[in-house]
């Protein structure tokens, strides 16, 4: 069985580690291969690799610093596909959404060429007579990231292109259950010629997370996770006096009142709710449908039937919609919620659960689930459900829904659905969470945008992506400097 190798200062190494993960195939229910949970040495070996190459680096201009992140971008372009397959094999991910997230992973490096703009800093000359102060934005040292398993090729773009090309070195741990996309991707890394221990990749559990976050070498690290994973390693790196920025879960709501084109956004909604099987921070978890009665059941039933006519299957069939959830233990997770929902009150109207996909028979498949009757209090409304599972809810008019929604402990986003600008802009002004679309599913900013999150959804200053990332990857050095000009010494 293939064993995969961890890349440390440049080369691929074989990990001498006695412990391993099998990583599986979630739509066949077999094993891809073995992740090794590397050893104490090869994290002291990989920091080391990048602590060493962090002083060289620095060095370089910004300009030529980022070249290595050009070819990247052409590698990765010229290869979307063969990334896609890794990541619809390991993660189960439908193949439209698996070229989306190839994408989104490319944007980024093409949101790092404006680094060397960002990094310019600030002038202001005779601040008094002949003294002058400026800014330079300088990198701190070696970063970590530790990667979850939902977006196993984009995630960590969201950081590493912005830590290298500000001057810093980096380390990826692997995700232990869904290795393969980044591993394909460091096969281009690789090609792509970046200096020895610029930037790494080690395999490993949360074991190698908190070996990694606790070295004295590591200046900061960068995660994605559930809400009490992002809390811990918050807690954990701040209590190392380490920089870090951890986005967590979210429970998003998809409000739609009677002024929103329900014919339009049908497919929109969709795709919210159920593309990447839910597992996904910006997956919609409550429609709030505002208005009548007579309003709601006429939304219902025509959610209902769309979503009866999704497509589920294996991802590698490009007419699948959506495909399995990630392990066996996720869907035994789900189930348990599912049920735990019911025992709670809630209607389950559309129950997913005993799904059997025809030459998949043992995957981890389960159906589109939605709930109504579900109301604040109950944990399958407030708490975060990974799969593809969401509750209907009625409120009479937006001021009721927006109560609800800042009410909510988690703040990652939040839609609108409304043709109305009167509404759109009411909502905009009072919603408390900081990621809004308008007639857009939940909202992923682009490469050049900060990803969002509030609340209980990140644990931070600086989020991932864009400007954001770059004050996170440097600090600023304050000069103020007056001359004087030369003066004869009289014993000269």
């Amino acid at each position: 069985m293939k064993v995969l190798k961890n890349y440390i200062n440049g080369k691929f190494v074989d990990s001498k580690s006695e412990r391993f993960i099998e990583f599986m195939n979630p739509a066949l229910d077999e094993p891809l291969g073995k992740t090794p949970m590397s050893t104490r040495e090869e994290v002291e070996s990989v920091v080391k690799a990048a602590r060493d190459a962090y002083f060289e680096w620095r060095k370089v201009p910004g300009v030529q610093r980022i070249q290595p992140l050009f070819r990247l971008l052409n590698l990765i372009k010229e290869n979307i596909d063969d990334i896609a397959e890794s990541i619809v094999i390991n993660h189960g991910k439908e193949w439209n959404a698996a070229v989306g997230e190839v994408i989104r992973a490319y944007q980024m490096i093409e949101a790092s060429f404006t680094v060397p703009e960002y990094q310019k800093g600030q002038y202001m000359p005779n601040i008094a007579t002949g003294i002058d102060e400026y800014s330079i934005l300088e990198p701190l040292g070696v970063f970590i990231m530790i990667p979850p398993f939902n977006f196993p090729a984009m995630i960590p773009f969201w950081f590493w292109p912005f830590a290298v090309a500000t001057g810093n070195t980096y380390i990826i741990k692997s995700n232990e259950q869904t290795p393969l996309a980044f591993q394909h991707i460091f096969k281009y890394i690789d090609e792509a010629g970046f200096p020895p221990g610029v930037i790494n990749f080690i395999h490993g559990d949360v074991e190698i997370a908190n070996q990694l976050i606790e070295h004295p070498d590591v200046v900061g690290v960068s995660s994605v996770g559930s809400t009490p994973v992002a809390q811990a390693i918050y807690k954990k790196a701040s209590s190392f006096c380490k920089r870090a920025q951890c986005h967590g879960g979210a429970n998003n709501f998809l409000v739609i009142t009677e002024k929103a084109n329900v014919e339009q956004i049908m497919t929109n909604l969709l795709n919210s709710l159920f593309g990447n099987s839910g597992q996904r921070c910006l997956s919609g978890a409550v429609v709030m449908i505002v208005g009548k009665q007579s309003f709601y059941e006429q939304f219902k039933e025509k959610l209902l039937n769309a979503t009866k006519a999704l497509k589920i299957g294996y991802g590698m069939d490009k007419q699948t919609f959506m495909g399995p959830v990630i392990s066996k233990k996720s869907l035994n997770n789900l189930h348990s919620q599912i049920q735990n929902g019911i025992d709670e009150g809630a209607k389950l109207i559309l129950d997913g659960r005993g799904i059997k996909v025809k030459e998949y028979e043992k995957g981890y498949f389960l159906g589109p689930c939605l709930f109504e009757n579900a109301k604040p209090g109950m944990t399958i409304y407030d708490e975060e459900v990974f799969g593809p599972v969401a509750c209907l809810d009625r409120v009479d008019n937006l001021e009721e829904a927006i109560k609800i929604i800042n009410q909510n402990p988690k703040g990652n986003a939040v839609t609108i659905y409304t043709e109305s600008g009167e509404e759109a802009r009411f909502f905009r002004d009072e919603i408390y969470n900081i990621q809004l679309g308008i007639n857009i599913g939940v909202v992923a900013p682009l490469a050049w945008f900060p990803f969002a999150g509030a609340r209980n959804s990140f644990f931070g200053t600086l989020r991932a992506q864009g400007y954001e990332s770059v004050k996170f990857f440097t600090q600023e050095r304050v000069i103020i400097e007056k001359f004087h000009g030369s003066t004869k010494i009289e014993w000269d």
